[in-house]
């Protein structure tokens, strides 16, 4: 399986393409004229910076360079030591015409493109033909010209290839005047090129619109009618169109019915094509309406809007327009999205019409979706047993392929007309952020390895739809409010928030949410995404705020100011105590940090007044508590019912391997498994046609799983307690009361999850570069429909300090006043002084909330004086739970250095399983030790009880060591000790008292 989990550095496969497309680049041009016409040039025309300025203006790259020589034997000299990749002759040169110069240079280097640009004052005959150059053209001053000749060159160079390993289109245009030829050609090229640029902003990200650029039609030139007609025959299944005029050449005879003839001969064989004839008789119009074709006076005044016309109406460019039988139009289209929309219900007549002349295929060639164009090409009505049939058919086709193109892409967000089924969009410029960056990694990661989804057909991989909002949207509203003052005022976090409320928001966002808001219903979260969050060795995971809204007011102003407010109030804990005490933490600027938004969709399903998934979970790659014959390396999940607030924090959940699902180290006898498993959940409240302020974690209600016995989720997840049999049965069909273990999933495999883990985790830690966690939910449906595995948020756990390698002898754990099995970190310290310690003789579990605001005060203190301390306490720390452990925040333990987890009588739990928690720590490199009552696991509260006391509180002592104690843990066993000071008197007496 490793050789198939690919990260390509570039797009999809697809787009991948596009890099070998256009290989052959004109870079160089050597200029060959008299030195006024030089100087003309460059001096007044301005060439060389017109080029340059028409590339930018184009989105066009690498403009050619131009170089001068005055007379043709400097420019022999010049041939001899570089490589050319077009000649340019300008008549006027008095010691040789340019045909001859031309033979000369082709002599000297065979098929170096030559091309000769007269001047217009000079009147070159039309019928002019010279043997030493392959095009000729009329110069008249204009910059475009060179534009136009220069891509020209290079659609002739490359169309061979790019047609035949993609299906590249191309147009052909057949004008033997080099008057008509120079005027047309940049015409043609400047809306080819414009038009191509405006189909590729739909959807698309400016990576993508740079490689499908090159997929452009290609234009190629011919002179004669036979030159047209093996243009036609080569590529035939390609050609977009055809443009003609009327009188040129054939068998070498200048002929007024060429044109003519050439396009009836053309719509005899293909009548799918758009014809185009030019003239500068105006008569000849009701020629080309014989024909039929479209028809354009060269003299007009009007000839840009005609050419423009025809490109956007018949070539597949600019909108699809839905015309009934009479030509009135009846809908329009802009995007794959808004085409299906139209498709679904537009007249019977009217879709057989555009199905018969091919206008769908031409459409999709235009905006080079060459492989839905050539799927549908070739469907003709005889294939289906009737209309609607036919319809669902191209339906079928579009959907899979806008689903497909959004995959691994982010796309700029277009109010006008964006698809909602996008993936990941993107609102304002900036970053993204750190949570956002996780992401959008996740949907490339998924779009670039279709063997997971191959794998798992039974169920659905996938991630929510995500709309961000970079940095500049923060930058723009701070700027707007004159806020920055906020990131060293020293404000409560409710104060903040009302700032926030109250400042203006700006427009420009406030409009596309409005926009995003008309095609979106479902309930939306509402996350932070800072620079650093989730970065690796910086991460402020979970110190933001996300908020979650039902989005299902009927008055769109209403949902709008709902998703507005949810935007400033993430803003606004940019500025909140918590991610301030940590930047102070790791000597970060609060000032230098920005804030993106993710608005995401929330998975789940609607279950009464209640929406929320059916399993929720955090996956972790590496494993720092291992059971029995878990490894480290094989990974650990934590899973709950409902949304995962209860995962994150750290509240009664299941946790597993999935290497070995069926055991469930917190549930080893009936007894335990009642203890620990959950049993109640979060979900977030609905509006039921109300609107209700936002305030965080308000949003979401807890609720007693036995209300929701009937529901999908508990009746596919829960097992049943039999009282009087003393065990539980692993399902939910029987009377009793239910417990949720997930016997189901985990015991009988009725969805793949611990499989999905296993390889998804692995997948991203090869992605990432290193271990991971992930957040993800799991929906289930009644309807036939295949469960989904939804991926949330994916970020590096903090990278382990494998460098040192520490050793722990046996010695050291005898001498321990506290070791541990299950510590976390890989460090040896020297540096800590100061204790806090939750004493056991009065702690009380119905006090914790007490004893986090004691501990804070003690922090605060010691913040000030820049002192480290060792934290030792029984339960969670960080437990949003209080009857599990002592619920501090982050700004209650900044300064610590060391967490010890200690167990009593009233409270003995599992391990902390609060991923914010671990991630915040371990990126800190806070040693944490859980004292396990298992061997080798100690903790002396004798010695700790007999040290300096500083402060004795009611629940928390203060104590200072006379020398720092020595703190160890090896990263790789898991083990760590906490020895006294070498030399002081407690090591001696604990030396003499383990050797006697």
């Amino acid at each position: 399986m490793e050789d198939k989990m690919t990260f390509l550095g570039g797009q999809s496969r697809k787009f991948s393409l596009y890099h070998d497309l256009m290989q052959v680049k004109v870079r160089d041009i050597l200029l060959i004229s008299s030195p006024y016409d030089a100087w003309v040039m460059e001096e007044d025309s301005r060439i060389s910076e017109r080029i340059v300025s028409e590339y930018r203006g184009l989105n066009l790259s690498r403009p050619p360079r131009l170089t001068w020589a005055s007379t043709i034997e400097e420019a022999l000299e010049l041939l001899d030591v570089r490589f050319f990749d077009l000649v340019i002759l300008m008549p006027h040169l008095s010691n040789m015409d340019c045909c001859d110069m031309g033979r000369r240079i082709k002599d000297k280097i065979p098929g170096i493109p030559v091309a000769m640009m007269a001047h217009k004052q000079l009147a070159v005959p039309d019928d002019i033909l010279c043997e030493g150059t392959d095009r000729q053209f009329v110069w008249s001053g204009d910059a475009e010209l060179l534009v136009a000749m220069v891509k020209n060159l290079e659609d002739l160079l490359n169309v061979e290839h790019d047609t035949s390993e993609v299906g590249i289109r191309v147009i052909i245009v057949v004008e033997d005047s080099p008057r008509y030829l120079a005027s047309f050609l940049p015409i043609l090229y400047k809306e080819l090129v414009r038009q191509t640029q405006a189909v590729l902003e739909e959807g698309l990200n400016s990576e993508h619109r740079l490689l499908t650029m090159r997929a452009r039609p290609k234009i190629l030139n011919a002179r004669t009618y036979e030159e047209a007609m093996v243009l036609f025959e080569k590529y035939e299944p390609y050609i977009l169109g055809v443009i003609s005029d009327v009188r040129f050449p054939r068998m070498g005879i200048l002929d007024g019915n060429s044109g003519v003839e050439l396009l009836k001969s053309i719509k005899g064989r293909r009548d799918d094509i758009p014809l185009l004839l030019t003239s500068n008789e105006p008569e000849n119009e009701e020629r080309a309406a014989a024909i039929p074709a479209c028809f354009v006076d060269k003299n007009s005044p009007e000839l840009m809007s005609e050419i423009r016309k025809f490109v956007m109406e018949h070539l597949g460019f600019g909108d699809f327009i839905f015309r009934d039988m009479h030509g009135k139009e009846v809908a329009r289209a802009s995007s794959l999205y808004s085409l299906e929309k139209c498709l679904s219900n537009i007249p019977q007549d009217i879709l057989m019409k555009h199905c018969k002349l091919n206008d769908f295929s031409r459409w999709f060639y235009a905006r080079t979706e060459i492989a839905l164009a050539n799927s549908i090409r070739p469907l003709r009505e005889f294939d289906f047993p009737d209309v609607e049939t036919h319809r669902k058919q191209l339906l079928s086709l579009i959907r899979e392929r806008r689903t497909q193109r959004q995959q691994g892409v982010i796309v700029s967000f277009n109010p006008k007309d964006f698809d909602p089924d996008t993936n990941f969009l993107k609102i304002g410029s900036g970053s993204l952020g750190g949570k956002a960056r996780g992401m959008a990694f996740i949907c490339s990661m998924l779009a670039r390895n279709p063997w997971l989804h191959d794998k798992y057909q039974d169920m659905i991989i996938t991630a929510p739809r995500t709309l961000t909002i970079g940095t500049s949207g923060f930058d723009d509203f701070m700027e707007m409010n004159d806020l920055h003052h906020l990131a060293t005022a020293d404000l409560d976090d409710d104060k903040v928030a009302e700032i926030f409320r109250d400042a203006f928001f700006p427009g420009w966002i406030e409009a596309q949410l409005w926009a995003y808001l008309q095609e979106v219903e479902y309930p939306l979260s509402i996350r932070s995404s800072s620079l650093l969050e989730d970065a690796q060795y910086q991460a402020y995971a979970g110190l933001y705020q996300t908020y979650m809204i039902p989005n299902d007011h009927s008055d769109i102003e209403q949902r709008l100011k709902q998703l507005v407010d949810g935007v400033k109030l993430v803003w606004a804990s940019t500025y909140y105590k918590a991610p301030k005490s940590f930047s102070q933490r790791v000597n970060q600027r609060t000032d230098e940090e920005k804030m993106a938004v993710i608005i995401q969709e929330v998975a789940g399903q609607q279950y009464g007044d209640y929406y929320f998934p059916a399993i929720s979970g955090v996956g972790q790659s590496y494993n720092y508590y291992p059971f029995g014959k878990m490894k480290p390396e094989q990974g650990v999940a934590t899973i709950a019912l409902g949304i995962g607030k209860s995962v994150v924090d750290g509240e009664q959940c299941i946790r597993f391997s999935p290497k070995y699902p069926k055991i469930l180290p917190q549930c080893p006898t009936v007894q335990d498994s009642l203890k620990n498993a959950q049993t109640s959940f979060y979900g977030l409240r609905m509006g039921n046609g109300e609107i209700y302020d936002i305030h965080g974690d308000a949003n979401l209600e807890k609720l007693d799983i036995a209300d929701f016995e009937e529901s999908l989720p508990v009746r596919s997840l829960a097992s049943t307690y039999i009282a009087e049999e003393g065990r539980i049965r692993d399902t939910a069909a029987v009377p009793g009361p239910k417990v949720v273990l997930f016997a189901p999933v985990l015991k009988h495999k009725l969805i793949p999850l611990p499989a999905v883990l296993s390889d998804v985790l692995r997948l991203a830690e090869k992605g990432m570069g290193g271990p991971v966690e992930m957040e993800f939910c799991i929906n289930l449906f009644e309807d036939g429909r295949k469960p989904e595995f939804n991926l949330l948020q994916l970020r590096p756990m903090s990278a382990r300090a494998d460098l040192n390698r520490i050793e722990i002898s046996d010695q050291e754990l005898k001498e321990a006043v506290c070791s541990s099995s299950h510590a976390l970190g890989n460090a040896e310290k020297e540096d800590i002084v100061d204790i806090l310690i939750v004493r056991p003789d009065c702690f009380d579990v119905a006090k914790t909330r007490q004893i986090a605001t004691e501990i804070s005060r003690i922090n605060g203190q010691l913040v000030k004086q820049k002192r480290k301390y060792l934290l030792a306490g029984p339960g969670r720390w960080g437990s949003a739970d209080p009857w599990l452990g002592i619920p501090v925040e982050w700004p209650d333990i900044s300064n610590v250095s060391a967490i010890i987890e200690t167990s009593t009588e009233s409270l003995k739990v599992e391990p902390s399983q609060g991923s914010h928690f671990f991630h915040n720590i371990t990126t800190l490199g806070i040693n944490y030790f859980m004292v396990l009552d298992k061997p080798g696991n100690r903790m002396n509260w004798e010695w700790f009880t007999n040290q300096h006391i500083i402060e004795k509180g009611e629940y928390v002592s203060h104590l200072r060591l006379p020398a720092p104690v020595i703190l160890k843990v090896d990263g790789r066993s898991s083990q760590g000790v906490i020895l006294p000071s070498r030399g002081s008197e407690d090591y001696c007496l604990l030396r003499e008292c383990v050797a006697g």
